[in-house]
């Protein structure tokens, strides 16, 4: 399983602190390097135990968020079907819910929740036909607005000099 950059960066930062409180520990005096070891003993289990509940503890977020947007969708569209989900992957923001409304097919709507009164559409996604549609469109008027300043038929607004 192939993991993602962030993931190798977080890894590669937590081994190298860890290995460098337990270096240190062992080079402490050795009155004191019993407390030393229990110390990194005890950041060791706790780093271990944030990489373990940290996934849990955002998909319960993630859950919360999504009662709270859907309540803002009852009040905000009443009687309109959607379907709530969330883009997954660590290069995303996992509290960024995407919503896509039954009676507006291919359109993706992007909402941040804070709390249930804080909560905002940051953006949107057309549907690929349309984005396509849309790009030709941009096209063929640039190529109508070159041909014009192209052809002989262009009048010229300048006052001539005198």
């Amino acid at each position: 399983m192939p993991l993602h950059p962030i993931t190798v960066i977080e890894i590669t930062f937590t081994v190298i602190f860890l290995s460098a409180l337990f270096i240190i520990a062992m080079r402490i005096p050795k009155f004191k390097r019993n407390i030393g070891l229990y110390f990194a003993c005890l950041i060791t289990v706790m780093v271990l135990a944030f990489f373990l509940i940290r996934p849990h503890w955002i998909n319960h977020q993630v859950s919360i968020k999504k009662e709270q947007l859907h309540a803002y969708l009852e009040k905000k569209y009443p009687g309109e079907e959607w379907k709530i989900t969330r883009n997954i992957g660590r290069q995303y923001n996992p509290y960024h819910l995407v919503v896509e409304f039954d009676n507006v097919k291919g359109w993706t709507y992007i909402y941040w929740v804070k709390d249930a009164a804080n909560i905002k559409q940051t953006g949107y996604s057309m549907p690929s036909d349309e984005t396509r549609k849309s790009k030709a469109t941009i096209f063929s008027v640039a190529i109508g607005i070159q041909k014009l300043f192209l052809s002989n038929d262009f009048v010229s607004f300048t006052r001539d000099p005198l």
